[in-house]
């Protein structure tokens, strides 16, 4: 797969609290659904970036995510406990040492690299490159443009606490769903698990037993 310079950044600070447990250690299968995520995008991103809650309030033991032979994952930890995305996306756009990364959410089971890299292809000069899925703008899978952080950090300073709400005033070129088909035709990729219903219905699609 050709490298073009891009970050990925996983973002796995929130509470879960729809879920009832962790989102990021769920099992899939042979691996924790954060396992799995890491190592699809790991070998398709320059650096990979995890976001985490602080110590002492996370979720999971995030440094097990560390190890000798993925050498080029970096773990950073949110500044405020449980403050959502918004300031996650910025802690880790700050971080990131390539003009554009893709971030995403920890509940993604059933991402592929190959369409995490194409979103980012598509940004051209934008600020974001954000898919819908019925409607609906993703901007927990997402690819931005570093120099869209200001940007970012003035509208959360201005009050905007809703990323939905963010990257709606920026410069976003947005994909359609028959765009995102040809590249992931059934949107697994998209597919997060929110609550116990999802997490079943993300088993099914992978060939799991719940």
């Amino acid at each position: 797969m050709t490298k073009d310079p891009a970050s990925a950044v996983i973002l796995a600070g929130g509470r879960s609290s729809r879920m009832g447990q962790p989102k990021a250690t769920l099992r899939f299968g042979p691996a924790t659904i954060i396992e799995r995520l890491i190592a699809e995008l790991y070998p398709a991103f320059e650096e990979l970036i995890v976001v985490v809650a602080p110590t002492g309030v996370e979720t999971f033991a995030a440094e097990t995510l560390l190890c000798d032979s993925l050498p080029r994952i970096r773990l950073l930890r949110d500044q405020d406990t449980f403050a959502g995305p918004v300031p996650a996306l910025i802690h880790g756009l700050h971080a990131v040492r390539n003009p554009i990364a893709f971030a995403c959410s920890c509940d993604l089971p059933l991402m592929r690299a190959e369409v995490a890299r194409a979103l980012c292809k598509l940004i051209g000069d934008s600020d974001a490159v954000v898919p819908e899925i019925a409607g609906r703008g993703q901007p927990l899978c997402a690819a931005y443009r570093k120099t869209a952080l200001d940007k970012i950090e003035r509208l959360a300073d201005g009050g905007a606490s809703r990323l939905t709400a963010i990257v709606e005033r920026l410069d976003c070129r947005r994909v359609a769903e028959a765009e995102l088909r040809r590249i992931d035709p059934d949107l697994r990729s998209f597919l997060n698990v929110n609550t116990p219903a999802d997490y079943a219905r993300a088993l099914a699609a992978a060939g799991f037993n719940p």
